[in-house]
């Protein structure tokens, strides 16, 4: 049993909470995630880890309320316990000797962009920040950003914060301008994270963005994070989570993905159901 230390709601539907887990502080570095569990009948799911406290030996996940498994990690207070909570996984973004990156994070991407800003920073690597939401009430961790970026955009799709549109007009614009980087890492949703791939491909820039398939153990027995790079097959848990977006097979990535959505939306609306009831 995993004791939860704090908890902060973001947004009304993105929840931060920070776990005693001081064996994953030890060793957990930017880009690696953990296997969680809420329950004994409940399913696993891969958090990646969006900061860590040494001192206090604290992992802080960020996380959506998307279906019924995160719905009932959100109804756990400061004080409550996860049953499980395993990590770290999968292998650390790849940081060493690089001069200048630039860091897009989309939505809830955010939260998988931020700690690998933080750790570019940190080593002294000029990191060019852009995130994007779909509006000014989805914003999250642009102060966490400012404090590890030289230099921040903040994008909305309706405008109603920074400036109007998406992360690629962003950075699309800045390379035209005549901006320059040794290497992009993009993180959010499949189709954003295609569109920087696309975007940067003419420019021959290396493109690294963080795959979250379904995963069943996090341990690369089961095969349902499967991805195609270069034709090949790959298991997100353990070959990545990052790869190389100039690589990846999006399309499929989003086919596969889609599959489950109106299963994930079914539990979520039981979960749902089932609280509305215990709180009658």
């Amino acid at each position: 049993m995993f004791p939860i230390k704090d908890k902060l709601i973001l947004t009304p539907t993105v929840t931060k909470i920070s776990v005693l887990a001081p064996n994953i502080t030890r060793h957990a570095k930017a880009g690696q995630f953990v296997m969680l569990r809420v329950e004994p009948e409940g399913e696993r799911i891969p958090m990646t880890i969006a900061d860590i406290d040494k001192q206090a030996g604290t992992v802080s996940i960020i996380f959506q309320v998307v279906g019924a498994s995160t719905h009932r990690l959100n109804q756990l207070d400061t004080g409550d316990h996860v049953l499980d909570f395993v990590g770290p996984l999968g292998k650390p973004t790849a940081i060493e000797g690089l001069s200048k990156v630039a860091v897009i994070g989309g939505g809830v991407g955010c939260a998988i962009a931020y700690p690998t800003a933080k750790a570019l920073y940190a080593q002294g690597t000029q990191v060019d920040a852009f995130i994007g939401f779909r509006n000014k009430e989805l914003v999250i961790l642009e102060d966490a950003f400012r404090q590890f970026s030289h230099h921040l955009t903040v994008m909305t799709d309706d405008g109603s914060y920074g400036d109007k549109g998406f992360v690629t007009d962003a950075l699309g614009k800045a390379l035209e301008a005549g901006k320059t980087y040794d290497e992009v890492f993009a993180i959010g949703p499949l189709p954003m994270m295609k569109a920087v791939s696309l975007l940067t491909k003419p420019y021959g820039i290396k493109t690294t963005v963080s795959m979250n398939p379904i995963m069943v153990d996090g341990t690369g027995m089961c095969g349902g994070c499967r991805v195609t790079v270069d034709g090949k097959m790959k298991f997100a848990c353990v070959d990545g989570p990052d790869f190389d977006g100039h690589a990846i097979d999006f399309d499929e990535a989003i086919r596969r993905n889609h599959m489950y959505a109106s299963f994930e939306q079914k539990q979520y609306q039981k979960a749902c159901r089932l609280k509305e009831d215990k709180d009658a």
